[in-house]
């Protein structure tokens, strides 16, 4: 096999992951544009971490995700990047997200399990977008009668979030932390709904089953 010196290494990793339309792992690499070179791990590794450092005080930075590593704009600028597509950000109902966010937390877990926390049904137009978006994905069945499905995350979902793994995740204790500082104040005693409270409280979760 042909040798590279360390100069023509850099150049082609930082131009094959600069053109790639997605995350490029190591491995796609080495079978790839470093598929005629002898590349030691160490020395993939080494202009990888030179890449990482040398972007860092740059717009554009070189991440790694869990697919391999991308470039990508730094946060911080994204009030001004957005203004070159005329397309709004797309938004996600609490209800998606919630049911994300438990899919992330709990996995595996059913969609019975998630709605005995969320104490609402989930709606099949969730849990389709979310499987659409390729951020969950059935990795098996629970055995119990009916064998519901089990849902987990998915790359593509630590891609998304910039996430090389779900350890990369906030602590659920932070979600915790917030919950008591938003929880509002007891009240020594606690009246009985109005018949106006629980007309309100019904059609909030309907309109919230049907998002």
């Amino acid at each position: 096999m042909a040798k590279i010196n360390k100069t023509q290494l850099k150049q082609l990793v930082e131009a094959a992951i600069f053109v790639a339309d997605s995350p490029v792992s190591k491995s796609t690499l080495r079978e790839t544009v470093l598929a005629e070179f002898t590349v030691s791990e160490r020395a993939l590794n080494g202009v990888l971490k030179e890449l990482v450092l040398d972007y860092q005080p740059r717009g554009v930075q070189l991440v790694e995700v869990a697919s391999g590593y991308r470039f990508q704009s730094v946060d911080s600028l994204s009030p001004w990047l957005s203004r070159m597509w005329q397309e709004s950000a797309p938004r996600y109902s609490r209800a998606m997200l919630e049911t994300l966010a438990l899919i992330a937390y709990r996995q595996p877990i059913t969609r019975g399990e998630i709605e005995a926390v969320r104490g609402v049904s989930v709606s099949s137009n969730i849990i389709r977008t979310l499987t659409e978006r390729a951020w969950i994905k059935v990795v098996g069945h629970k055995e119990v009668p009916g064998r519901p499905a089990l849902y987990a995350t998915t790359k593509q979902f630590l891609d998304y979030f910039s996430l090389t793994s779900l350890a990369d995740l906030p602590s659920s204790d932070v979600f915790e932390a917030l919950d008591v500082q938003y929880e509002p104040p007891a009240t020594a005693t606690l009246d009985a709904p109005s018949e106006d409270d629980r007309a309100i409280e019904t059609a909030n979760k309907e309109r919230e089953e049907n998002e």
